[in-house]
């Protein structure tokens, strides 16, 4: 690269930075005082017991959980762990980043000249994570699909506590402190054992209890350690969005992304790649609108919250690999489908 070159991707790189910036505030901001002022158990147990209804409120409940998808996988699993049925989370878990008004805003923002992105955008998305979530309903034992830390709490969740319970073999079957890993007092004087699961917990259900202060004090660490893991994340698609637009040759993105299938592949392929945050896709999207296809444009804003290679490292404390498959398969083929009729017949 000439220093021209160099030039002009540093000023585009700086030029999505700007736009997006806002909105990565805004939406951990929005995301952080739900999360710790909210308890969202009382909203799920409301939700339908039909399949297909209980996913479409899944996918629809992101608007009140405005999180994106780094924050809606611990929200998932969270669920999964209380009880909920598998059509809700997983609704929630594909629609949430993309079904929340800070997505919807920034889209809007980014392609105000293009109305209907920001209208399809979300039909596609709602549709989509409804399908799926509506598809796992078919899988009466989670037990097979999800990892096994996950599966002990969605079957105890299950099972009503009996006043006297047996008490289990082997190491159960020990007293508390000798058990194996590391413990803590909880409130009552009892140990507790201080793993992943107990600590999440501790930061994302506050006791209503808890002083103003404490939840400030949560909120504010939640806000610092979310902006340095998606900021580092921003300025990473960011970086890419500006080396690809100067590097790669005209000619080539013009051939790839002209054509209606083709085009959509591609977007599809480097939403996955690039991984970067829904709150801010719209903008890195964006820097490809005069070059491909609106179809493929959707399918990037449509796939790339629900299934990048961020994501799926997430997932994988949810699910078991074969379940995250047929998660990424039933996506990418609903994806494709719908972006396919939108090239060929609507835009």
């Amino acid at each position: 690269m000439n220093q021209q070159q160099l030039n002009n991707a540093f000023t585009l790189f700086l030029s999505l930075l700007v736009e997006a910036m806002p909105f990565l505030l805004l939406g951990v901001l929005f995301s952080g005082l739900l999360l710790l002022f909210v308890d969202e158990r009382q909203l799920m147990a409301k939700m339908p017991k039909n399949p297909l209804l209980g996913a479409l409120m899944g996918s629809s409940i992101g608007f009140l959980f405005p999180v994106c998808e780094c924050g809606n996988v611990p929200v998932a699993r969270r669920l999964l762990m209380q009880g909920v049925p598998a059509p809700v989370a997983v609704g929630f878990l594909l629609a949430a980043p993309t079904i929340n008004p800070i997505v919807i805003w920034a889209t809007w923002t980014a392609f105000r000249d293009q109305p209907e992105i920001v209208v399809l955008r979300v039909i596609f998305s709602l549709a989509i994570a409804t399908i799926v979530g509506w598809v796992f309903s078919a899988q009466a034992d989670l037990s097979q699909i999800l990892q096994p830390a996950t599966s002990r709490s969605w079957k105890a969740s299950q099972v009503k506590p009996e006043p006297k319970a047996s008490l289990p073999e082997k190491e159960d079957s020990l007293p508390t402190l000798l058990q194996s890993g590391t413990y803590l007092l909880a409130g009552a004087g009892q140990p507790v054992r201080m793993d992943a699961t107990v600590l999440q917990a501790d930061l994302a259900a506050t006791s209503p209890a808890k002083p103003l202060t404490y939840k400030l004090r949560l909120l504010l660490d939640n806000t610092v350690q979310e902006l340095r893991e998606l900021g580092a994340v921003l300025v990473i698609g960011s970086a890419i969005a500006a080396f690809i637009q100067v590097a790669v040759p005209r000619e080539f993105i013009l051939g790839l992304g002209g054509s209606p299938i083709t085009s959509i592949v591609a977007m599809m392929v480097l939403a996955a790649v690039v991984s970067i945050c829904s709150t801010v896709d719209s903008f890195f999207a964006l820097s490809f609108a005069s070059t491909f296809t609106s179809g493929s444009l959707l399918a990037f804003l449509v796939f790339g919250p629900m299934i990048d290679l961020k994501g799926v490292g997430l997932m994988l404390s949810i699910f078991k690999p074969k379940a995250i498959f047929y998660l990424f398969a039933l996506a990418a083929q609903l994806t494709f489908l719908f972006t396919l009729i939108v090239n060929l017949y609507v835009i």
